[in-house]
C-alpha cells in the first residue's frame, strides 16, 4: 500500500470531514484521521502559523505529537478551586468513549499562587489538527466538537483549519545567541540565606525537606525560536519527556524533563521517586564511581527515600494495592544522574485523573515535605512565581492519561529566556554545593544556547 504524502492525506481528510455525518447517539466530539508519509514532527509544527501550538514526547515511548488550534478548551486564571477544576476535567472526559481524543495541557506548581497569563493554574485543549508518530507510523487528525457550535460551522471551521495548514520546512539552522546579560533569583546572597532556614533544626523538626529554586532570566537581543531549541534539548536527553506549549506567538513554555509524575493505563498507574542527584563522569570509570557514590550517599539515599514513602503514603486511599521498589537505582542524563525508584498501583474503580494529580503533585521531589508547609515557605520566600516550572504537563483521555513533572523547563519570551533549577534542602544540606546542584542542572539548556 503507498502511504500518502501530505498534499494527499489533507485531500482524502478534507473528503472526509466533507462527507461526516453525525449519528444519532453518537458522541459528540469525534475524530478523524488518515496515515501519511513520515514527517519531520517538530519540524511541521515550527512551520504552522496557527495557535495555540503543542508538542509532546514520552520518556520511554515510541510516540511523538505535534498539535495546532483548538476546538475546546478550557482555561483557570485566577483562584481556581480544585472542585470545580475536578468537575470541569470530568465534564471533558464524559463528552467521548474515542480513546484517541486527548486533551493536552497542564496545571501550575501552586494554584494558590498568581499565574502565567498564557498558561494560567490550569490550561487543557483539544487540537483541532494533530500529526502523530507512533514508531514508524504516521497520522494525520482533525478533532470536531459538536457541543458548542452548529454541525454545518463546525465543519466549515474544521476545513479552513485543514487549508491553513503551512507546508512543513526544515527547522532552522541554529545561530549562537549573545547573552547580554543574567540575573538570579534568589540571588546567591539570598540563596545563602533560604537553605539557612530550612537547614536549622528547628525547622527542620516540622518541615523536613522544602525544594527551592532558582529563576535564571538571560537577556537576549534576538529571537530565538523555542522549537528548534527543543529540538537541540531533544538531541542531549533523548530518555527524557520532551514537550512544548505555546499559546500564542509571544510566550512558549518547553521542557526536556526526567521525571515522570505518572502514567495511567485505565486503573494500572505508574510512578515513581526520582531525587537525589549527582554529575556524570568524564569517563566509564569515573562515572560509575559517581553513581556508587550517589546510591551510597546518606544525604541523597535520604532525600529519595522520604520521596518514595510519600507517594505510597498518598496512593494507598486510592489504591488497591502500591508497590515500590526497596532500593534505588541511577537514572542517568547528558550532565547529571539522579535515584530512582519505580512504584506501581492499582487503582480502586472510579479514582479519576484529577485525584491522582491532586494526590501526587507537587511531589516532594518539587515542593518539600509535610506538602502544606513546605508550599507556605516556598510561596512566601522563594521570590518569584514558579507558574508552570515544576507543573505537572501532559494528556488526558477516559482510558489513559501520563503527566510530566516540568522540572528541567524554560520559558521563551522576547527578548529573554527564562531557565529554572531546584535543589531539596534537607538536614545536611550545604548552601555551596546546592547552588552548585542548581548550575549542574542548567548545564545542558545553557550549553546548547551557547553553541547555537
Amino acid at each position: 500500500m503507498t502511504i500518502p504524502l501530505l498534499p494527499q492525506a489533507v485531500k482524502s481528510l478534507t473528503d472526509k470531514i466533507k462527507s461526516f455525518t453525525l449519528q444519532p447517539n453518537s458522541d459528540p466530539i469525534v475524530q478523524l484521521s488518515v496515515v501519511v508519509s513520515p514527517i519531520p514532527v517538530i519540524a511541521w509544527l515550527a512551520a504552522q502559523s496557527t495557535y495555540p501550538r503543542v508538542y509532546w514526547k514520552g520518556r520511554d515511548t515510541e510516540e511523538e505529537v505535534a498539535a495546532i488550534g483548538s476546538c475546546k478548551d478550557f482555561f483557570f486564571g485566577d483562584e481556581v478551586d480544585d472542585i470545580e477544576l475536578s468537575v470541569e476535567y470530568q465534564k471533558q472526559r464524559a463528552l467521548t468513549n474515542n480513546q484517541e481524543i486527548r486533551y493536552y495541557g497542564g496545571v501550575a506548581f501552586d494554584r494558590r499562587n498568581e499565574s502565567w497569563p498564557d498558561f494560567g493554574k490550569a490550561h487543557f485543549v483539544l487540537p483541532r489538527i494533530e500529526l502523530r508518530r507512533s514508531g514508524n507510523d504516521y497520522k494525520l487528525l482533525v478533532n470536531l466538537n459538536f457541543t458548542e457550535q452548529e454541525f454545518t460551522q463546525e465543519i466549515d471551521d474544521a476545513l479552513q483549519s485543514l487549508q491553513a495548514l503551512d507546508a512543513p520546512k526544515p527547522l532552522a539552522p541554529p545561530n549562537k545567541v549573545a547573552l547580554m546579560g543574567r540575573s538570579d533569583r534568589p540571588d546567591r546572597y539570598r540563596w545563602d540565606e533560604l537553605v539557612n532556614r530550612v537547614t536549622h533544626p528547628k525547622f527542620i523538626e516540622d518541615t523536613p525537606k522544602v525544594v527551592l529554586s532558582r529563576l535564571t532570566q538571560l537577556e537576549i537581543n534576538e529571537q530565538v525560536d523555542p522549537w528548534m531549541l527543543l529540538a537541540c534539548w531533544q538531541g542531549r536527553n533523548p530518555n527524557s519527556f520532551q514537550f512544548g506549549f505555546q499559546f500564542s506567538p509571544d510566550s512558549t513554555f518547553i521542557s526536556c524533563t526526567p521525571e515522570r509524575l505518572y502514567r495511567r493505563r485505565q486503573r494500572e498507574l505508574f510512578t515513581e521517586a526520582l531525587a537525589g542527584t549527582t554529575i556524570r563522569g568524564l569517563n566509564q570509570e569515573e562515572d560509575k564511581a559517581l553513581a556508587q557514590e550517589l546510591l551510597d550517599d546518606t544525604k541523597n539515599s535520604h532525600e529519595n527515600q522520604l520521596v518514595r514513602q510519600h507517594i505510597v503514603d498518598v496512593l494507598n486511599p486510592l489504591s488497591n494495592y502500591v508497590g515500590a521498589e526497596e532500593t534505588p537505582t541511577v537514572f542517568k542524563l547528558s550532565h547529571i544522574q539522579h535515584l530512582h525508584r519505580s512504584i506501581r498501583a492499582e487503582l480502586k474503580p472510579g479514582v479519576n485523573d484529577f485525584q491522582l494529580i491532586q494526590a501526587l503533585h507537587p511531589t516532594p521531589a518539587v515542593g518539600g515535605l509535610p506538602k502544606e508547609s513546605a508550599m507556605n515557605f516556598i510561596r512566601q520566600q522563594e521570590g518569584y512565581v514558579r507558574g508552570w516550572y515544576a507543573g505537572a504537563c501532559g494528556y488526558f483521555n477516559k482510558y489513559e492519561s501520563e503527566f510530566a513533572v516540568a522540572i528541567r523547563s524554560a520559558l521563551i519570551e522576547p527578548g529573554r529566556i527564562n531557565l529554572f533549577a531546584g535543589a531539596g534542602i534537607v538536614a545536611g544540606s550545604e548552601a555551596d554545593k546546592e547552588w552548585t546542584e542548581l548550575e549542574n542542572k542548567l548545564t545542558t539548556i545553557l550549553s546548547i544556547l551557547t553553541e547555537l
